[in-house]
Formats: C-alpha cells, structure tokens, sequence
C-alpha cells in the first residue's frame, strides 16, 4: 500500500545512542585543550548545536576558521575512536526502518554531523540503503532549529512539509522540525519528555511507535 508520508531522522541520539560518547570525546578534547565549560554551556551551546556553534563559543577570541575546522576535526576523530566498538542502533530501529521500506515510506537523514560520522554511523550499522537522501552539515547554512536541513530533505524526497514525520532527540532539533512545518516525534535519548514537550509525540525508542502512528500525525 502505498502511502504519502515521509520519515527523517536526526542521527545522534536518534539512529544510535551516541551521545554519552560524544559527550566523552569533547571532555577529553576540552580537558586537552584546558578550557572548562559548565552544564549549562555545554547543554545550551554544545550538544544539538553543529561543529561550526560549537567552535565559535569554545574558541571566542581565538577563533579562526582554519583553527575551528582543526579541532573539530580532532573532536569527530576521538569521538569516532571512542564509539568504534559501541555503535549500535536505538533499540527497535531496524525492524522500524524494514516495516517503513516496505510500506514504500521514503527516509531520509537530517543530521548536524560532519559526513565523516554520518559515513561512519551509517556503515557501521549497514543500513545506508534504506534512505534516499542523506543531509549533514555541509548541506545547511543555518543550523537546528533552523528548518533547513528538514526542508532540504523533504525537498530532496519530493514531499510537502506536511507528509513529513520528523524524528529528533535535541531541543534545537525539535524546534527545527516544527519551524520546517512538519510533525515532531521526540525520543528521550537525551531529554526527558517533559523537555521536549513541543514534539507532537514522545518515545523511549522505535520499539513504542508504528506505521499507524505516522498515519495519524500527518493525517491530524
């Protein structure tokens, strides 16, 4: 049967449960380096934001282009060692994605990520074939909770705001699907379902959600 719907997803946090190990590469990295940030930076200007946000707040006064790129690149490079005998897929993805592909869903991935960890997420998992499009940071000017990257990818699958289904787990994230004028479903990877309270569904993981559910959201 085929059905007008589309579904996108986030990456971290989303397809895989990376975040403890992003979080893991950048206090090493900032401990290398001897800066300290608090919670509070680190929630409101780190995670969710793109290399680009991160490095510009981390570097202030120093940043240069050339010397942001070197250190993110040094970040991705740690994290991607630290996670390499990790990598695994938010429980109940892969079932998921199989019902979604048969049903003719289109997917696409909307990631803040750098290719070379959406590369090396994807491969690892050995489930690049069920996407038509895939997006990372060198596709959006804007960065969550701007709606670009949602926009692009919709645009890329041929399919109206409204067909779309947005998976996230940040709040940048939530807010940059709701912005691009598509329903939200907000997985508690990384906050509580209180936090994202402006998704318009909340779950642990794709175990707690079905076709019939996406039906529903866009057809609202």
């Amino acid at each position: 049967m085929k059905h007008n719907i589309a579904a996108l997803f986030d990456m971290d946090g989303v397809i895989v449960h990376s975040n403890p190990h992003h979080k893991q590469a950048f206090e090493i990295f900032l401990k290398n380096h001897n800066i300290n940030l608090s919670d509070d930076e680190l929630k409101h200007h780190v995670y969710g934001r793109t290399n680009d946000e991160i490095m510009t707040y981390v570097l202030k006064d120093e940043f240069t282009p050339e010397k942001a790129k070197a250190w993110a690149d040094e970040k991705e490079a740690l994290f991607r060692e630290l996670y390499k005998n990790d990598v695994a897929p938010v429980d109940g993805l892969i079932p998921f994605l199989d019902t979604l592909k048969n049903e003719g869903i289109k997917m696409a991935v909307g990631t803040s990520a750098p290719i070379e960890n959406l590369d090396f997420v994807l491969d690892s998992l050995k489930i690049r074939d069920y996407f038509e499009a895939l997006l990372y940071s060198a596709h959006a000017e804007n960065s969550k909770p701007h709606p670009e990257i949602y926009l692009k990818a919709a645009k890329q699958l041929n399919m109206a705001p409204g067909q779309c289904v947005v998976f996230e787990d940040s709040l940048a994230g939530v807010k940059s699907g709701l912005n691009a004028g598509m329903k939200v479903v907000g997985l508690t990877t990384t906050h509580s379902p209180e936090e994202l309270n402006g998704a318009d569904m909340t779950i642990n993981d794709f175990s707690e959600i079905s076709l019939g559910d996406l039906i529903k959201l866009t057809s609202a």
